[in-house]
């Protein structure tokens, strides 16, 4: 009896013991995986389940409380509108639940994204920024090409800004569509094509979406990095992202195009999302910093439109959400309210289709807790 009494005595102490150490030292005698709540724009942290590196996972939209039934009616009206398509991918908790390809394009196809490609270009200013490359927002553009004559000089051209161009107010009497897309191709300099353009504005005062601009900013980010905007883009992003598989086209003088010109998959670009959603982290490493993030998807400027303009970015403020839009209707759609991502491909006329589609099936399928 006595000896039972020590045994189970010993026994209760090695219990206590183990608990002890666990409180102590961080270490679970069972280890449960946690479910992660959906983060709102007030609560991204930098934790993932996983990091979509080296290739996303897949679930059932259930699985991260999304109601199936609501996409299958959102890939219906796809269907009965004859959208012209190529991809549309839907991403909630960093799970791809709903993933389609239309035609010959599939997963592995790498996509032109036209001015997606400018919201690239604002996360490399940002990495440019961060890292002491770019010294500051304010800086005048022109100071950056001493080497070039440029025309059409006046008071108002010296004063530009880097954050006239990110926010599309660099006060250029620039028309904005394929005659003046065609010029630029035609010129031996693009940059100087562009800062030859007389002003129209006073820098910083009024909106006007120009491509050239974006192209002006690859230019500072290969001058100030002194490296080529794709191999530091390679380098600081496509890497770390995993993102392998890509083309970019070039100027006459070999400077990545800024406005558009970048190819990638379409499950690469949900990563730039992703990248977003988690303030610059990605598996350990600071990419670009929160508070570029946070600025970058700020309304600067208003449009002409309901949306608002970042940097690179366009605000959609009704669902407190940010997107990339490339023409024809490529996107990168961003709603960190509810932890989503919608990524598409496609050749339309216009996103109001395609916003259509994620305000009437993608967000309302998003269950509540």
């Amino acid at each position: 009896m006595n000896r039972r009494h020590n045994k189970y005595s010993i026994f209760a102490f090695t219990i206590v013991l183990i608990l002890l150490v666990s409180l102590i030292f961080g270490v679970g005698v069972v280890g449960y995986a946690n479910p992660q709540p959906a983060r709102t724009s007030s609560d991204q942290t930098s934790t993932a389940a996983y990091w979509p590196t080296q290739g996303w996972r897949t679930s059932t939209p259930e699985e991260q409380g999304m109601d199936s039934q609501k996409l299958t009616l959102m890939l219906e009206t796809v269907k009965q509108q004859k959208l012209n398509l190529h991809s549309l991918l839907v991403i909630r908790n960093g799970y791809i639940v709903s993933e389609t390809y239309y035609q010959f394009y599939t997963a592995q196809t790498r996509h032109e994204l036209y001015s997606c490609t400018k919201s690239f270009i604002a996360t490399l200013v940002g990495i440019a920024s961060d890292k002491g490359s770019l010294d500051r927002l304010n800086h005048p553009v022109l100071d950056f090409f001493p080497e070039r004559a440029v025309e059409n000089r006046d008071a108002r051209k010296e004063a530009m800004t880097v954050d006239d161009l990110l926010t599309m107010r660099s006060g250029l009497d620039w028309q904005e569509g394929d005659p003046i897309y065609r010029a630029m191709y035609l010129s031996s300099d693009w940059v100087k094509f562009v800062l030859d353009k007389p002003m129209k504005a006073q820098p910083g005062s009024q909106f006007n979406y120009c491509s050239g601009c974006s192209h002006i900013l690859s230019a500072i980010i290969q001058q100030q990095t002194g490296m080529n905007t794709q191999d530091f883009a390679q380098q600081q992003l496509f890497a770390p992202l995993g993102i392998a598989s890509l083309n970019w086209g070039c100027d006459s003088q070999g400077i990545p195009i800024g406005g558009w010109g970048l190819q990638i998959t379409p499950r690469d670009m949900a990563k730039l999302g992703y990248l977003y959603l988690h303030n610059g982290m990605w598996d350990g490493q600071q990419i670009v910093s929160p508070e570029w993030i946070k600025t970058v998807t700020q309304k600067h400027t208003a449009t002409d439109g309901k949306l608002g303009y970042g940097y690179q970015w366009w605000i959609y403020p009704s669902f407190r959400a940010y997107t990339a839009m490339g023409r024809a209707g490529q996107t990168i759609f961003v709603i960190p309210d509810l932890n989503l991502i919608i990524v598409t491909t496609a050749d339309v006329g216009g996103h109001d289709e395609i916003f259509r589609l994620i305000e009437e099936y993608i967000a309302p399928a998003v269950q509540k807790p």
